[in-house]
């Protein structure tokens, strides 16, 4: 970590995020891609790319792959919506990106991601 001001730590950092979904790394992984326009990529890195979000904390957004979420759906990534973290999804392979994106409340690709309302 690096030293802030008068020699001590930091004790938070910023980040550009407006909303905040985690995708279970073990659902993609089973899967072995099925997202995408040719359909070998993973849902995360799918779904990175259709909104044209960066990775890190400076992206719009961040969709960040997690730890098993232990609903483990047969053929499906199991996804969370931070801002609606009572209801999970589950993503078939194939899924269209764009409804899922309008599902999550992040915007279309063209527009970025919309701020929270």
């Amino acid at each position: 970590m690096e030293a802030a001001r008068g020699g001590r730590l930091k004790d938070h950092v910023r980040s550009n995020w407006h909303h905040a979904v985690l995708v279970c790394r073990k659902c993609s992984k089973k899967l072995d891609g099925g997202f995408g326009p040719d359909g070998d990529e993973r849902l995360a890195k799918a779904l990175r790319k259709h909104l044209s979000l960066k990775k890190g904390r400076k992206a719009a957004a961040g969709i960040i792959e997690v730890n098993c979420l232990g609903v483990c759906p047969k053929g499906a990534v199991t996804v969370v919506n931070g801002a609606q973290s009572r209801d999970w999804l589950l993503v078939k392979r194939h899924a269209d990106l764009a409804e899922l994106a309008a599902m999550l409340g992040l915007a279309p690709a063209d527009s970025g991601v919309s701020p929270p309302a």
